[in-house]
């Protein structure tokens, strides 16, 4: 107990810094161990595992677990590489996941159920659906019918080690394979992963220094699941099959906060209503700019070509989007009390 304190001790005088990517935190001290996690039933066709990480949150200087989640996959054929903590320029810095057509690298961290350091083994797409290995992944065939049994190698090994380099880090380094999958086009996490985050971020029982490194997860993976069917129950608009975008959903504005700092919560404010005009018309401008190619090219032949094209372009500008909101939502002020 007395290292832990110390270890959190250190964590406090941490310095904020902006690395690998937009934005960041550099900490002096790498995460705790990962914890021992129990995968809940997988929901049905399509969810991929999405395994449990330490997050930081700079304003409270500490980790916040995120447990692990069933989360349906952005587009079919695509799988997910978990994010991950690497010692870098002095400190530890959290490279973020990504949805992609092929698995890259996550520092040779062992997360389990499938992730066992290199690439995945916990299943694979095979004409447009998701076939589960019921060796590493938690699956009810009456749910699932897709479904094999292959041991994957690793998948015995216990390594809680959570972050990689540094001083007891993992010592793995991206082969040719995945630092070519580093440059395919990628997925930023969606909005429930976003979501599921913040419920972490929330909860003061996750966080290292009250759970001592062992926060209580039980219930978060069903809750993020249950709200994934929810949305897809209740006929939520799908960006994936909008093609231009008039036919994407309406902009949403995130609730208010109320941290308890008026000055904080009034710049968040207007970063947020800065950034929804911004991507208000960057839409306007794709949407006029894709309805003069429309007037311009009046061959069948061409006009299902230029569909394909301007779905491609509409689906980007949607994840860029969304990306921005969820940069912008992490960083929301917080309240006194969760300090």
């Amino acid at each position: 107990m007395r290292t832990f304190r110390i270890l959190l001790a250190f964590l406090a005088l941490a310095i904020p810094a902006v690395v690998f990517g937009q934005f960041g935190v550099s900490i002096a001290i790498g995460p705790p161990e990962l914890l021992v996690s129990v995968q809940p039933l997988c929901p049905g066709d399509g969810y991929l595992w999405t395994p449990g990480y330490w997050a930081y949150d700079d304003s409270i200087s500490d980790y916040y677990w995120v447990e692990g989640a069933w989360v349906q996959a952005p587009e079919v054929g695509f799988l997910w590489t978990p994010g991950y903590w690497g010692w870098g320029n002095g400190g530890y810095a959290f490279n973020e996941g990504y949805w992609g057509p092929t698995i890259g690298f996550y520092g040779g961290i062992n997360y389990g159920f499938g992730y066992f350091g290199d690439g995945y083994g916990g299943g694979r797409w095979d004409h447009g659906h998701f076939f589960y290995n019921r060796s590493v992944n938690n699956v009810d065939i009456s749910i699932n019918h897709n479904v094999y049994n292959e041991k994957v190698e690793g998948s015995s090994e216990i390594n809680r080690v959570s972050f990689n380099g540094g001083k007891g880090g993992i010592e793995a380094h991206a082969n040719s394979a995945q630092e070519a999958a580093a440059h395919e086009r990628h997925i930023p996490a969606v909005a429930i992963q976003a979501e599921h985050a913040r419920t972490a971020r929330a909860n003061p029982e996750m966080r290292a220094s009250v759970s001592r490194g062992n926060p209580t997860t039980a219930g978060a993976p069903k809750a993020a699941a249950e709200t994934s069917r929810s949305d897809l129950r209740s006929g939520a608009s799908d960006p994936r099959q909008a093609v231009h975008p008039k036919d994407l959903p309406a902009i949403s504005r995130p609730a208010p906060v109320n941290s308890g700092n008026a000055k904080a919560d009034a710049r968040y404010e207007q970063q947020q209503d800065k950034l929804i005009s911004q991507q208000t018309n960057e839409r306007q401008q794709l949407q006029q700019k894709q309805e003069a190619e429309h007037q311009q090219n009046a061959n069948a032949a061409q006009t299902q070509e230029l569909e394909q094209k301007h779905q491609q372009q509409t689906q980007q500008l949607q994840e860029k989007h969304t990306s921005q909101q969820q940069q912008l939502v992490s960083r929301q002020p917080q309240p006194k009390g969760r300090r």
